[in-house]
């Protein structure tokens, strides 16, 4: 198995990591948010996988996303057979108001299962944000560059749950940062932390369409539900 290093941190090169956007029509999305939760129960029992979980989006449900990881593509094919894996099928025949859009990502550093099961404390109201940025061609490494000062300041933010940095591998030019806070003043206190003031600089100036707030989705998780005492 082939090893990366990145950012200090190992990256196995044969991870499958994958992003599913479903934009569900509103008469079927009570069976979709139960199709989900049956998939993500299933896929997180299943051998090979690292993480799964569904959200939908704040301000619009009927828009909801799988982002699932597994040990290789193997792994991840042989659960795209599963009858959990058919039902969501079936439903997305007659049940969708657009095709369903499946993006392949490559994480750029690497996170236990372990760690993606941290779990919010019983009081939290967590926070999940995931930014889609596309970067003018040959500014791709002064995002990457940016992006691991950054990061090793958020971990030590309070309230900071995950924070993972991906690109799309089909195009190597577009991003995604993922961030799960505790609650909404840790999110706050993110924002203002000056290690993010280099990286919005760049999203003002170096992206394709601006401005980058349109990349923005915020998440309501809806499964897994961890929690902790």
């Amino acid at each position: 198995m082939k090893i990366l290093r990145t950012w200090g941190t190992t990256v196995l090169s044969s991870t499958t990591a994958v992003l599913k956007q479903y934009h569900v029509k509103a008469s079927f999305q009570d069976k979709f948010l139960e199709a989900l939760r049956v998939y993500i129960f299933s896929s997180i029992g299943a051998r090979g996988n690292i993480m799964a979980a569904a959200y939908y989006e704040k301000g619009d449900s009927n828009i909801m996303w799988i982002i699932e990881r597994w040990g290789n593509r193997t792994s991840y094919r042989y659960n795209s057979k599963t009858a959990a894996a058919k039902l969501i099928s079936n439903l997305s025949k007659t049940g969708l108001a657009a095709p369903v859009e499946t993006i392949f990502i490559k994480d750029l550093e690497f996170f236990s299962k372990k760690i993606w099961q941290v779990a919010p404390k019983a009081h939290d109201q967590p926070i999940t944000v995931m930014l889609f940025v596309d970067v003018k061609p040959g500014t791709e490494h002064h995002f990457l560059s940016l992006n691991q000062l950054a990061m090793s300041a958020f971990r030590d933010e309070p309230g900071g749950l995950i924070f993972q940095f991906s690109q799309v591998l089909s195009h190597k030019t577009r991003f995604i940062v993922f961030k799960q806070f505790s609650n909404w003043d840790a999110f706050q206190y993110h924002i203002k932390d000056p290690a993010l003031a280099p990286v919005i600089k760049f999203l003002h100036t170096s992206i394709k369409e601006p401005p980058f707030e349109r990349g923005y989705h915020r998440l309501i998780q809806f499964a897994p539900l961890y929690q902790d005492a």
